[in-house]
């Protein structure tokens, strides 16, 4: 069995700690098509709070679009 070299396994556990399973939820909505009203309702969240919230992801992740924070999570496996 090969084990993870420990910079990387580190690495996985600071990323799997950036994103809240909510906040992987969201991502996971906006990556299957879903607008942001229609994942907000989904998500039973008002679509100005989704959006909000999206935006808060974009920041922590530092990237510009929710469509690179899905890609960012894809990448990672999260979702």
């Amino acid at each position: 069995m090969h084990a993870d070299p420990p910079a990387l396994v580190r690495r996985r556990v600071v990323e799997e700690q950036l994103l809240s399973e909510e906040e992987i939820q969201m991502l996971t909505q906006i990556a299957s098509g879903a607008t942001a009203d229609i994942a907000a309702r989904n998500l039973e969240l008002s679509a100005r709070t989704l959006r909000r919230r999206l935006r808060l992801i974009c920041e922590k992740l530092e990237v510009d679009t929710p469509i690179e924070a899905v890609v960012w999570a894809v990448r990672r496996h999260l979702i």
